[in-house]
């Protein structure tokens, strides 16, 4: 009886977890096979169900096509329909732009410049001045850049044309700006935490008009915005500035808030259906579940440094891997460790999900692929591609995108499209 009820239970978690982007977002035009903005369909790091992707590859196995991608970005792909979006910057030429490629070739189809010049030349050494992915309705484009001391949203219809833009805040830079827009129903909502006090705001996704905009405090962050509907209600996530916040998507008001979190995060977070999932890693490492029913209550916490990477709700579980390389996997309920193992090497990109498997991408370019199994932690390969890499893995039907970099005496990025060959 007792594995009847585990076994119902996880159907169920399974079924909600798929049902949680497709309630928040009412984009149209986007297919089943799509990636059309960070975190993928369901926000949350999981391939669609169907998805078949290659467990192992390498420069000369596998790969479909490598395209040299100009310029540098931390930003993952979006794929929607026939297109492959991507935004970059050329710190030689201080230019910010997207690119849009074939999906079947990689072949290069045009190339939108956004901003030329006024780059921050403070933060973090490792950053990009291209690190929000691109989020898509099926019919428009979404990017945010930093430059000139304000986040801006740019919107570009498929051919690269510029249809609105519009500034959220000034910005005074501490590591970096890499928050990515989100669709929920006719919104884009962005996030622009900083040092000097940005904006959670939202904008009308075909007029750019601004529906509203909530400050934030002065404290410096890094998350992008999330709605999942948990415990019956559509609520918009943001973690980070020591607190756990979720509004009203439709008109940013305060649904709870609780000091839950620490200072500075970077990861977009989670939900079973019934906790939301955070962590952060300065002023102090902290990893923490919180019942999403504005109580506060605590589910658990500890102090593990998942800083940048985010985590993954699977089933039952929380898996996660700590920007140090180990693999994690938590009682999604309880936080009890059920394992922690070495993966080698620093992680900045986050994991995504596909067919049972987890792909995650260390900075040296070294993917590693693992089953994403709570009784058997088992890596299955590790692949290599380029020796640097910061953007997280896109995975589209039997499809991987990724981006990596060469550095030798000179740097040079590349997109593969991996692919299991005959």
């Amino acid at each position: 009886m007792g594995v009847m009820i585990s076994l119902i239970r996880s159907t169920l978690l399974l079924a909600m977890a798929a049902s949680l982007g497709a309630s928040a977002s009412d984009a149209t035009g986007i297919g089943p096979n799509d990636w059309a903005g960070w975190r993928g369909p369901t926000h949350n790091g999981i391939a669609a169900k169907g998805q078949n992707p290659p467990i192992a590859w390498s420069e000369t196995k596998n790969v479909r096509w490598k395209v040299s991608i100009p310029g540098r970005g931390h930003a993952s792909p979006t794929v929607v329909g026939d297109f492959i979006f991507l935004p970059t910057a050329d710190e030689q030429r201080k230019t910010q732009s997207v690119l849009c490629l074939d999906r079947q070739t990689g072949k290069l189809i045009w190339s939108k410049e956004i901003n030329q010049g006024g780059f921050d030349t403070d933060g973090h050494q490792r950053k990009s001045h291209a690190s929000p992915s691109i989020a898509s309705d099926g019919e428009r484009l979404f990017i945010n850049f930093l430059n000139h001391g304000t986040v801006t949203t740019t919107a570009l219809d498929f051919k690269g044309t510029q249809l609105w833009q519009q500034e959220i805040s000034k910005f005074v830079t501490h590591q970096g700006y890499g928050a990515s827009p989100f669709i929920y129903n006719d919104l884009v909502i962005v996030n622009s935490d900083n040092k000097a006090g940005g904006a959670i705001a939202a904008m009308n996704r075909e007029s750019g008009k601004m529906i509203w905009r909530r400050d934030r405090p002065k404290k410096p962050n890094y998350v992008s915005p999330v709605v999942f509907n948990v415990l019956g209600k559509d609520q918009l996530f943001l973690s980070g500035c020591n607190l756990v916040t979720s509004l009203e998507p439709n008109t940013g008001e305060t649904l709870w808030e609780v000091p839950g979190s620490t200072t500075e995060c970077v990861v977009t977070m989670v939900t079973d259906g019934e906790r939301v999932f955070t962590s952060g890693g300065y002023p102090k490492n902290h990893t923490v579940a919180i019942t999403a029913d504005g109580s506060g209550q605590v589910a658990w916490q500890n102090s593990t440094r998942v800083y940048v990477p985010s985590m993954i709700i699977y089933q039952e579980y929380a898996f996660a891997v700590a920007d140090a390389g180990f693999a994690i996997c938590w009682e999604s309920a309880s936080g009890k460790e059920i394992w922690k193992e070495r993966l080698g090497g620093d992680f900045f990109s986050s994991p995504v999900l596909a067919n049972g498997h987890i792909y995650a991408t260390n900075v040296r370019g070294k993917t590693y692929v693992y089953k994403a199994d709570p009784n058997d932690f088992k890596i299955i390969s590790s692949n290599q591609l380029g020796n640097e890499a910061y953007a997280s893995p896109v995975i589209c039907g039997s499809r991987i995108y990724l981006r990596s970099a060469h550095i030798d005496e000179t740097r040079e990025e590349y997109l593969y499209c991996i692919h299991n060959q005959l």
